[in-house]
C-alpha cells in the first residue's frame, strides 16, 4: 500500500466513524435504548465503509 492510498483509507475511516457517532448520538437522543443507538450507529458505520470500498473496487 502506497501512502496516498493509506491516507485515503484513514479519510473515510475517519469519516465514518464521524457517521456512526452522529447517527448513534441523534438516535439516543430521540429516545432509543443506549444498546439499539449503538447498533444504529454501527449499521451507519457499516454503510458508509462499504460504499466506499465498493467505490474503490469499482474504480479499479
Amino acid at each position: 500500500m502506497i501512502t496516498v492510498q493509506l491516507l485515503a483509507l484513514l479519510l473515510a475511516l475517519s469519516v465514518a466513524l464521524n457517521v456512526g457517532v452522529a447517527a448513534c448520538l441523534l438516535a439516543y437522543r430521540a429516545g432509543t435504548a443506549l444498546p439499539s443507538a449503538l447498533l444504529v450507529g454501527g449499521g451507519a458505520l457499516g454503510g458508509v465503509m462499504a460504499l466506499f470500498l465498493s467505490a474503490v473496487s469499482a474504480y479499479r
